[in-house]
């Protein structure tokens, strides 16, 4: 049951951040970027800590080992990721935008060694990871030229996102902690939303006054805030903690499928051929990368079966 959790958590997860691909790209049509994410987490910090408070839970932090998690992913994996992710999408297309996240995994298994000796990862894991790498390149199918181009500079900010919310991750991991995970996800909602403030005041081509708040950026914001927002991080901490850094990190993976399936449903966008088989190499990148897990679980199945089997007399 615990495992099947876990599985419902990553998929429900990479759904609600791969169709908030589509919500920011609205949204950013009439709002500044990084004055977009500073609205999206300052109503997603007012709602934690309000959940918070009712809960009776403590919200304030006593121990400086507790404000830790709070700076590090308040600061790398909301604020610096999201200031650089969104003033990058405004740059580039999302499909170099997904595939330049997607060195997310492999990126937070070398920040990982640098921070914790205990997560290590195999030269089979290795190989899966860079699998699934090359399915999101060929699902993207980037033109080199642009990138190198009038893309370069929203290119090398949403690569800064990545190592920035890996960073996160790894900081993040195994923090210790006497408040609840609603608590510390509401600190970090208002520490990223003061960084990103920040940074949309110190931007000096961004102004938050030529933002327009039309009805469907005030949908797109909402949805951001709220669902990818305030659910998103308090699941996505939720599964950091269960799985740890780098296997979370495979969320890269399977959000564009999200991403993909939601411009669809919304722009009636079809997935060619090639997307499929971009897929089909992220799927077998994860089969390598879980390849011990997965002999695990069907090894216990076989197991239980044969407990469960009627002994002949």
């Amino acid at each position: 049951m615990s495992r099947a959790r876990t599985l419902v958590g990553f998929l429900a997860l990479s759904a609600v951040w791969g169709s908030a691909f589509l919500a920011t790209e609205i949204a950013l049509e009439t709002v500044p970027p990084a004055f977009l994410a500073a609205i999206r987490f300052d109503i997603a910090a007012v709602l934690l800590f309000a959940l918070t408070i009712a809960r009776g839970d403590r919200f304030l932090p006593k121990l400086r080992s507790e404000w830790r998690p709070i700076l590090a992913g308040g600061v790398f994996s909301i604020g610096a990721h999201h200031a650089l992710l969104f003033s990058g999408q405004v740059y580039v297309p999302g499909s170099v935008a997904s595939v330049l996240l997607g060195i997310i995994p492999l990126a937070t298994p070398t920040l990982t060694r640098l921070t914790a000796t205990r997560e290590r990862i195999s030269s089979v894991q290795a190989a899966g990871l860079v699998l699934g790498f090359l399915g999101l390149v060929v699902i993207a199918n980037p033109n080199p030229e642009n990138l190198l181009s009038s893309n370069l500079v929203g290119a090398v900010l949403v690569f800064g996102s990545a190592i920035a919310f890996a960073l996160g991750a790894v900081l993040t991991h195994d923090s210790e902690t006497g408040m609840s995970l609603l608590a510390v996800q509401a600190w970090m909602m208002l520490i990223g939303a003061i960084t990103l403030h920040v940074t949309s005041i110190a931007l000096p081509w961004e102004s938050a006054a030529d933002a327009t708040w039309i009805p469907t950026t005030l949908v797109a914001t909402g949805y951001l805030a709220v669902v990818a927002g305030a659910g998103g991080f308090l699941l996505y901490f939720w599964l950091l903690d269960r799985i740890g850094p780098i296997e979370v990190s495979l969320l890269e993976y399977v959000i564009p499928l999200f991403a993909a399936l939601a411009e669809w449903l919304v722009l009636d966008r079809v997935p060619t051929l090639t997307t499929v088989a971009g897929f089909a190499l992220i799927f077998g990148g994860f089969l390598l990368f879980k390849r011990e897990s997965l002999r695990g679980v069907l090894r216990r199945a076989v197991e239980r079966r044969r407990k469960r089997k009627p002994v002949d007399d």
